[in-house]
């Protein structure tokens, strides 16, 4: 979650989410320094959200779908928390009015 939180990170899967592509094409959709790219990308391997793979002299990026689906799960188990207290708050409301 951390390494999702930026959101030049986030951009970066977005870019990703169309297929993999290198380092220097995923740079040029950014207005940040190749360098802070290359940062963001770290990040995102090393957090597992990402996959790279050496083709010649190239490093080839793509998206580690298991970790966003355990982001995604994660997600929905708040979302249901969520609507769970409110639901909860909306019915004691309604039973406070009605009193």
């Amino acid at each position: 979650m951390e390494a999702i939180g930026e959101p030049n990170r986030r951009r970066v899967v977005e870019v990703l989410s169309a297929g993999e592509r290198s380092a220097g094409e995923i740079a040029a959709g950014f207005d940040i320094s190749r360098p802070a790219v290359s940062q963001h990308l770290g990040v995102l391997v090393e957090a597992g959200v990402l996959s790279v793979r050496t083709q010649g002299r190239r490093r080839m990026y793509s998206v580690n779908a298991a970790a966003l689906d355990e982001v995604g799960d994660w997600l929905e188990a708040q979302r249901a928390r969520w609507d769970t207290a409110l639901d909860a708050l909306e019915q004691a409301m309604d039973e406070g009015e009605s009193r």
